[in-house]
C-alpha cells in the first residue's frame, strides 16, 4: 500500500522539463482515498520537486505552449468536490483557478496559441438538484442522458478578472476526446450518442469552427471512429477506426484523413490491431510519423506509423510502460516504466533517438523486502495453440521442491497481464503471495490482447472452452516444471477473471480454494442487467432469446450442481458493469449445496474497487482464504 503510482508523464514543449503525477493511499481515521499531486523535474531527473500541495488531488497535467505554466484538474476550493481547471507557474507559487464550473467536467486541452482552453462538461442542472431536495427525483430509464458538451474559455481573464465559458455548439450527443488544429481555429472531436459505454461502437468524428460554431462531420460510417489528432503542419488528421461490423474484440486500424480532400486511408496495420488498446500519443515534429502505444506480449510498446505506410518500434522496455505522452512539439516522449522487480518511475527520451532517462524518484525510499522472481513462460494448449503467461516463483525458491500455486485470471476477456511491478498495490498482491511461499501463475489465454487479432477472437462463441483449456494447460505445465504442487492450488480473478474462476470450480475439483471477484456467472441475466447489453450478443452471435442454448451452455450457473471448491465471493454494491446479483446467484447456489462459501459486499464500489481500505481488505481476504485452504 506504500507504493507510489506514477502517471501522466508529460514532457515540456522544449523537452527540458517533465511533469508527472504521484499517487498514494490515504487511510488515516475516516479517510480512505487516493491522493494525487503533480511533480516537476528536469528531464534528467535534476531539480525535482512537488508542484502542488494539499488534501485535494491534482491530475491531468499539461504544459502551456511557452512552457511557463502547468495546467491541471482539481476539485480544490469547489463545492461538492467538483473538478475545475487550474494553472501554476513551473517555478511554483499559488495556483490560479481558471474555471468556476458547478457541473461535471471531463477532459481539457489548451489551444496551440495559448489563448483558449477547451473542455468537455455538463452544466449543473438546477431542476435536477431541486427535485432531489423535494424527494421527487424519479427518473425514466434512458431519458435525458447526462452527456458532455464541448466548452471554450479564454486563458486570460477579462476586465473584472473573470473568464466566461461558452458552449462551442449545441448538440444532443456526448463529446469525448478532442484536439485543437495547429492554428487554433478548429477542434476535431469524437462523440457517442449517449455516455453509455455500450455506445462506443457508434462513435463518430466531427469538427467545429471555434469562431462560428459551425460543425461538420469528418468520419461518419458504420465503423467506430475515435481519437482525432491533427498533424503539426495541419495537412492531415489521424484517428482510430474499427472494422465493420464493429466487434467487442475491438479490432481496428489507424486511419489518415487528408485535410485538403481525399479519402481516408489506413496506415500500416499495428501488431495487435486493437481499437481500444492502441493509444494515439501524437505526431513527430515533421508530420511524417504518428506515435502510438499498444500491448504486445507481456508489455506495452511505443511504435511509430509513418504516413508512407511503414511501421517501426520507438521504445520497447524491459518490463512494461504506461502513461506515455508525446510533448506538444513532437520531439520528446514521456512514460512510466516498471518491471516485476522495479516499481514505477517517470522517464523521458527524445523521439529522434537516445537514452530514456529517469526523471522521478517516486519510490526511491520504498522498503525492498525480497521479491519472488518473475519470468515469462510459454506452453502448448490442448489444441496446440501456444499460450504465454507470467510465473512468479516463491521467495527462496528451491528447484525440485513443489510449492502451492495461486492461479490469477485477468478480466476483459481482452485484458492482458504485463510485466508490472510485483509489489504494486493490487487486489491480488503478487509479491505477498510469493513471500508466503506460493508460486503465482498469471496466464494470457486466448481472447487476450497483445497477441494479435486472431488470438483475441479465438474465444468467440467459446467462453469456458479453449480459454479454460489454455489456463489448465498452463497449470499442468507449471506442475511438470516441478514448481507447483497439484494437491495445493487456488484460483481467483476479477470480472471476466471471476467468470473463468466460476467456470473452473463448476468443471473441476482440482483446486482447494477459489475467489470470485465481480464475476459474470449467468450470461442471460448478466446481459439483461449490465450497462453493456450489446457485449455478449456480439460474442455469442445473437441476443439471449435467439441463442438461448449458447448462453445456457457457457454460463457457470448451468453447471454449478456438484461444485465442491470452497469459494470466496467479492463484489461492489454499485457495480453496473457486472451487477452484484451475479455474485448473489453463485453465492446462494453454493451455499444451498453445502459448499463452504463466503460473500463480501463493498458499498459505494463500482466495477473496480477504488477506496484503498477496500483494496487492502480484498487483498488480505485473498491471502487469508488461500492460507486457510492451502496449509
Amino acid at each position: 500500500m506504500k507504493v507510489r503510482e506514477v502517471a501522466d508523464v508529460v514532457p515540456s514543449p522544449d523537452g527540458d522539463w517533465v511533469v508527472y503525477t504521484q499517487t498514494r493511499a490515504v487511510m488515516e481515521e475516516e479517510k480512505s482515498e487516493m491522493l494525487t499531486h503533480l511533480f516537476l523535474a528536469r528531464a534528467d531527473g535534476s531539480r525535482r520537486f512537488q508542484l502542488t500541495q494539499g488534501g485535494k488531488s491534482c491530475t491531468s497535467p499539461s504544459f502551456s505552449s511557452d512552457g511557463q505554466f502547468v495546467y491541471f484538474l482539481s476539485p480544490r476550493d469547489a463545492e461538492e468536490g467538483k473538478q475545475n481547471i487550474w494553472r501554476i507557474r513551473i517555478d511554483g507559487g499559488e495556483a490560479e483557478r481558471l474555471t468556476d464550473w458547478k457541473g461535471s467536467l471531463g477532459s481539457y486541452k489548451v489551444s496551440p496559441d495559448g489563448k483558449w482552453l477547451a473542455f468537455t462538461g455538463r452544466e449543473k442542472d438546477e431542476e435536477t438538484e431541486k427535485s432531489k431536495k423535494e424527494k421527487r427525483d424519479f427518473r425514466v430509464v434512458d431519458e435525458k442522458p447526462e452527456s458532455h458538451g464541448l466548452w471554450i474559455i479564454p486563458t486570460a481573464a477579462g476586465e473584472e478578472g473573470k473568464r466566461q465559458p461558452k458552449q462551442a455548439f449545441k448538440a444532443d450527443y456526448h463529446v469525448r476526446r478532442f484536439d485543437w488544429s495547429p492554428d487554433s481555429r478548429l477542434i476535431a472531436f469524437d462523440h457517442w450518442p449517449t455516455p453509455s459505454f455500450d455506445d462506443w461502437a457508434r462513435s463518430d468524428i466531427s469538427e467545429v469552427e471555434v469562431a462560428t460554431g459551425n460543425v461538420r462531420k469528418l468520419a461518419d460510417t458504420g465503423a467506430a471512429e475515435a481519437s482525432p489528432l491533427y498533424s503539426p503542419d495541419g495537412k492531415s488528421l489521424v484517428y482510430q477506426r474499427s472494422n465493420e461490423p464493429v466487434r467487442w474484440a475491438f479490432e481496428g486500424a489507424i486511419v489518415l484523413l487528408p485535410r485538403e480532400g481525399g479519402q481516408p486511408r489506413p496506415l500500416a496495420a499495428t501488431k495487435d490491431e486493437h481499437f481500444l488498446s492502441v493509444y494515439l500519443l501524437g505526431w513527430s515534429r515533421d508530420s511524417k510519423n504518428v506515435i502510438f502505444s499498444e500491448p504486445w506480449g507481456a508489455r506495452f510498446v511505443v511504435y511509430k506509423a509513418a504516413t508512407d505506410g511503414s511501421l517501426a518500434t520507438v521504445y520497447e522496455p524491459e518490463g512494461t510502460l504506461g502513461s506515455p505522452n508525446v510533448n506538444s512539439s513532437g520531439t520528446h516522449l514521456g512514460f512510466m516504466r516498471e518491471s516485476p522487480g522495479e516499481p514505477q518511475e517517470a522517464y523521458v527520451m527524445p523521439l529522434a533517438g537516445g537514452t530514456a532517462r529517469k526523471a522521478s524518484d517516486a519510490n526511491g525510499d520504498l522498503a525492498r523486502p525480497p521479491l519472488g522472481e518473475t519470468e515469462v513462460i510459454r506452453w502448448k494448449s490442448k489444441d496446440g495453440v501456444q499460450v504465454e503467461g507470467l510465473l512468479t516463483y516463491p521467495v527462496g525458491y528451491e528447484r525440485g521442491r513443489p510449492y502451492p500455486l495461486v492461479v490469477v485470471i485477468h478480466g476483459g476477456p481482452a485484458g492482458v497481464f504485463t510485466a508490472t511491478f510485483a509489489g504494486n498495490r493490487s487486489l491480488y498482491p503478487i509479491a505477498t503471495f510469493a513471500a508466503k511461499g506460493w508460486a503465482v501463475l498469471r496466464a494470457n489465454p486466448r481472447g487476450s490482447s497483445g497477441y494479435g487479432k486472431k488470438f483475441r477472437h479465438a474465444n468467440y462463441n467459446d467462453w469456458g472452452g479453449g480459454d479454460y483449456e489454455d489456463i489448465m494447460a498452463g497449470v499442468d505445465h507449471v506442475i511438470a516444471m516441478g514448481v507447483a504442487d497439484p494437491e495445493r492450488m487456488a484460483v481467483m480473478g476479477w470480472s471476466y477473471g471471476g467468470y473463468m474462476t466460476s467456470w473452473v470450480i463448476t468443471h473441476t475439483s482440482r483446486f482447494r480454494a477459489a475467489a470470485v471477484g465481480a464475476g459474470v456467472t449467468n450470461l442471460w441475466s448478466f446481459t439483461g442487467t449490465a450497462d453493456i447489453p450489446g457485449f455478449l450478443p456480439d460474442y455469442f452471435g445473437g441476443e439471449p432469446w435467439d441463442a438461448f442454448e449458447a448462453y445456457r451452455k457457457h454460463s457457470p450457473m448451468s453447471h454449478v450442481k456438484g461444485a465442491v471448491t470452497p469459494t470466496l465471493i467479492l463484489h461492489g454494491e454499485a457495480d453496473v458493469r457486472v451487477p452484484i446479483t451475479q455474485g448473489y446467484e453463485l453465492y446462494n447456489a453454493l451455499k444451498r449445496q453445502g459448499v463452504e462459501t463466503e460473500m463480501v459486499v463493498y458499498p459505494r464500489t463500482p466495477h473496480g474497487p477504488r477506496e484503498p481500505k477496500f483494496v487492502l481488505d480484498i487483498a488480505r481476504r485473498h491471502i487469508e482464504w488461500v492460507e486457510k485452504h492451502l496449509p
